[in-house]
């Protein structure tokens, strides 16, 4: 039996966190506008590969730390806590500072299917960003005193990577319209950033105080 918990919340967070603009949703949208849909769903591929490497990473690193000690168990809440209210703290002053990253130096035309698939691939792994809000995100979800915690670390990953993907695809086809316009919205972009960032903020203060 799976040692998750609250679900629900894990499944509206990762949502905001999806459909939030950022490097590899720019990366296949830019794709998709500049190469045609197809190539923004490969591209989208390419980041989900990418994804699930970080995942299957941080569940056997997580379990392996959460089983190793108390202490351990401890340092992972507190360092996770302050790396989400950083996350969220940043997006937030983003908003009123206006700075944005963007995907728009990974844009090329005429790649091949391989070359976008690495590329959406690379862009991912090589993002230690990215394993480290997974380590960060992931803990408050698992009871820490269950007995399938890489299993059960493992399917949030993957409930998360399946997410991702289909909001990428998604934006990947509609980039010429709907996907377009929000990834060019700056207002919708401040709105979602500062969703996002109170959500991610509000979890950090919540990871620690969670009790082992």
């Amino acid at each position: 039996m799976l040692d998750i918990t609250h679900f629900g919340l894990f499944l509206i967070s990762i949502f905001f966190l999806c459909i939030t603009p950022g490097p590899d949703l720019a990366y296949v949208v830019g794709q998709s506008v500049a190469n045609g849909k197809r190539s923004g769903i490969i591209s989208a591929i390419g980041v989900a590969l990418g994804s699930c490497t970080h995942v299957v990473a941080s569940a056997v690193g997580l379990t392996a730390m959460i089983m190793a000690s108390p202490i351990m168990f401890q340092v992972i809440k507190y360092l996770g806590a302050a790396y989400l209210i950083y996350l969220g703290s940043k997006m937030l002053l983003g908003t009123f500072l206006g700075k944005k990253s963007s995907g728009a130096e990974m844009i090329e035309t005429k790649i091949s299917t391989s070359g976008l698939l690495s590329r959406g691939f690379i862009t991912t792994l090589t993002n230690p960003k990215v394993l480290l809000f997974f380590i960060s995100f992931f803990p408050q979800f698992v009871s820490a005193d269950g007995y399938n915690h890489a299993l059960s670390f493992l399917m949030l990953g993957l409930i998360y990577a399946l997410i991702a993907f289909i909001t990428d695809v998604t934006f990947a086809i509609l980039a010429g319209g709907a996907a377009g316009a929000v990834s060019k919205s700056i207002r919708l972009q401040k709105i979602l950033d500062r969703v996002v960032g109170t959500t991610f903020i509000g979890l950090g203060i919540r990871l620690a105080l969670i009790r082992r």
